[in-house]
């Protein structure tokens, strides 16, 4: 709720929810080593245009207290191999509970986005502030606080019944992502808005595809790719600069003491 920077991509990261839980539950070390345990699991995870395929928050806040309690309930050791084990495996556990969730939020958003456009059409353009930050949050309290708590509150078993109620092969949950699956076209059209000024820039876009497709590299080893492709770019850029800018420096020396000398002979 606090946006994706500040909410998403920092409290909700396992390694933050694992000290907020351990706070709250009265275990620190503990609270810590759970989210580090998950967070080494989903490191590399990030919601490029909207796509997710495990959400971190519901890792985080649902994930880490069940994972705590069941440590403690078993008298196994914080810091070793098998808690963190069970901790992983209850974080992927409640991983595919939270996308459900967090597209049922950014489904009903597309609710408030539609009331946007109406005030837009009539010029109402204070109105966006509510469609921004005040209607979402309903969507937050209906589809991300509320199972948050229930979940956490009667623990596993909750989110086992949960999994067994909506089926992934029923008629909710295929309509559920396939609205959501259709989102992540939105967010990369608005991604290419920003990064493409002319047709040669896709071609960087469609060799990314290209190599994460056919030598099925991971975020990290793209990533590696990329930094080793915009370093080129960049040296090719400034040896490029350079020369023009020493060609022009060499014309306007030529120049000038072609200058000079006109001066000499009329002055001769």
């Amino acid at each position: 709720m606090a946006g994706q920077a500040v909410g998403n991509y920092t409290i909700g990261r396992p390694l933050v929810g694992g000290l907020v839980c351990g706070i709250i539950l009265g275990n620190i070390p503990l609270g810590i080593a759970c989210g580090v345990a998950m967070q080494l699991v989903y490191i590399a995870l990030v919601t490029p245009g909207g796509t997710v395929s495990a959400d971190v928050r519901a890792i985080s806040y649902i994930g880490i207290p069940l994972a705590m309690v069941a440590i403690s309930a078993r008298g196994l050791n914080p810091l070793g191999s098998s808690a963190a084990d069970l901790a992983k495996s209850v974080g992927t556990l409640v991983g595919t509970v939270g996308t459900v969730l967090y597209y049922a939020v950014a489904t009903m958003n597309l609710v408030w986005q539609s009331f946007g456009w109406k005030d837009v059409q009539k010029g109402k353009l204070d109105r966006l502030y509510a469609v921004n930050f005040g209607w979402p949050w309903i969507s937050h309290a209906l589809f991300s606080f509320l199972p948050t708590m229930f979940l956490t509150y009667y623990g596993a078993t909750a989110v086992t019944v949960l999994r067994n109620a909506l089926p992934m092969d029923g008629i909710a949950m295929k309509t559920l992502f396939t609205v959501g699956g259709m989102l992540p076209c939105v967010g990369i059209a608005i991604l290419l808005r920003q990064i493409v000024n002319r047709p040669t820039d896709f071609i960087p876009f469609l060799v990314g595809f290209t190599l994460a497709a056919s030598l099925h590299l991971n975020l990290v080893s793209v990533t590696i790719i990329s930094l080793l492709f915009a370093v080129i770019m960049y040296e090719i850029e400034m040896n490029t600069g350079s020369t023009g800018t020493g060609s022009g420096s060499s014309q306007a020396q030529t120049a000038s003491n072609s200058g000079s000398d006109d001066d000499d002979e009329e002055d001769i």
